[in-house]
């Protein structure tokens, strides 16, 4: 197995449960504040009554998997094998529906632990298309997303942030099998994918933060009724305070289904 004996039997520590706790302040800070970096988050921890060093922060934030939108190093790189696509959204006018799609992850806290969920929207309507929960990062929950979203319609040009999920051959190859367009966020560029950023505002405030999920059953139960009231209840001040369904679908509409993915 080319591991030493030492590296086989050791014991592996138990999770600090303080971390459980700071995963869900820095998730509120950095919904409220995406700007923040790792010196700001760690003064916003010790005024809320955590002393802890921006290693730590650095690590729970990497667990996340937040990023900070300014500017910064290029400190992640790709796999060789993944493909990085232009940002083609720039000065394009976005007028109608599957248009273009956008996709992104968050993290939603449970009581004990957590869990990543991944969402497809129709950046015209705001459209709900799909959504998955997934206990990792891996790529597997995405692409269960994107078989959802692509069973509901098609789109022509889909966005994403450069993360390996979206930049695994899989996920850029099921869309170019579908002929369609594939376009990247730039590095630290703040609004090429504000959209999902709204949305992950809306999910947090109106919905997260609100409730205790004790399993990730309930966590997703809780979603699936949240979107479907997003979808077809909300009303959208920039849609003319019609709901995303009547925007796509030119009427009131049930959700389309969640998917029910969980790596």
């Amino acid at each position: 197995m080319d591991l030493s004996r030492s590296t086989f039997y050791y014991p592996a520590l138990p999770e600090d449960p303080e971390d459980e706790v700071l995963r869900t302040l820095l998730d509120e800070e950095f919904t409220a504040r995406p700007f923040f970096g790792t010196r700001k988050l760690r003064i916003r921890l010790k005024k809320r009554g955590y002393q802890v060093n921006r290693k730590r922060v650095r690590r729970l934030m990497r667990e996340l998997g937040l990023s900070v939108i300014y500017r910064k190093p290029r400190l992640s790189i790709p796999g060789r094998r993944h493909k990085i696509c232009p940002y083609l959204l720039r000065g394009l006018a976005i007028v109608r529906p599957n248009q273009v799609w956008s996709s992104d992850i968050t993290y939603v806290r449970l009581a004990h632990g957590f869990v990543y969920l991944v969402a497809i929207i129709d950046v015209f309507s705001r459209t709900m298309m799909s959504w998955a929960l997934s206990t990792t990062l891996e790529k597997d929950f995405c692409l269960e997303a994107l078989r959802a979203a692509l069973g509901q319609g098609k789109t022509e040009i889909f966005n994403t942030d450069q993360g390996s999920q979206f930049t695994s051959p899989e996920f850029t190859g099921l869309l170019e099998s579908q002929g369609i367009r594939v376009s990247m966020d730039g590095r630290g560029r703040v609004f090429d994918n504000i959209f999902v950023e709204r949305l992950w505002r809306s999910v947090k405030y109106e919905e997260v933060y609100l409730h205790e999920y004790r399993t990730v059953s309930e966590a997703r139960q809780r979603l699936a009724d949240y979107f479907h009231f997003y979808n077809t209840l909300r009303p959208h001040e920039a849609l003319g305070y019609r709901t995303p369904h009547e925007v796509h679908f030119g009427t009131q509409a049930t959700l389309m289904p969640a998917s029910e993915a969980i790596a």
